[in-house]
C-alpha cells in the first residue's frame, strides 16, 4: 500500500521503465491531483515522452484528483476506482475513458 509520493516518484516510474511498450499502449497523458498526507501533483505521460513529473506540465487529456487515502486503495487494488469515482471521491476531468486504461500501469 504504497502513498502517493512513493507511487509517483518510485513505483510507477519503474513500471513504465520496465515495460515501456505497454505503458505507450495507454497513448495519453495525465494528472493526478492528490490531497493530504504525501499528496501532490504529477503528470504521467504515457503517450510520447514516457514518464513522471512533478506538477502539471500542461498538457493532460485526463485530470484525476482523489485524497491521498483514496490513492492508497486505488494502489492496492485499481478496481476500487470506479467505486470511488460513482460515490464522487475519485473526480476525473477531460476524456474520463481514458481513466480505464490506467490499470495498464497501476496493477
Amino acid at each position: 500500500m504504497p502513498d502517493a509520493k512513493t507511487s509517483f516518484e518510485k513505483d510507477i516510474p519503474e513500471r513504465i521503465e520496465n515495460d515501456p511498450e505497454k505503458a505507450k499502449a495507454v497513448d495519453a497523458i495525465f494528472l493526478f491531483k492528490i490531497t493530504g498526507d504525501d499528496g501532490g501533483e504529477w503528470t504521467v505521460n504515457l503517450k510520447d515522452d514516457l514518464g513522471v513529473k512533478a506538477g502539471d506540465q500542461g498538457n493532460s487529456e485526463c485530470t484525476i484528483e482523489c485524497t491521498s487515502e483514496h490513492w492508497v486503495e486505488i494502489s492496492d487494488n485499481p478496481a476500487n476506482a470506479m467505486q470511488l469515482y460513482f460515490s464522487g471521491d475519485l473526480k476525473v476531468e477531460g476524456n474520463a475513458m481514458l481513466a480505464t486504461k490506467l490499470q495498464e500501469i497501476l496493477a
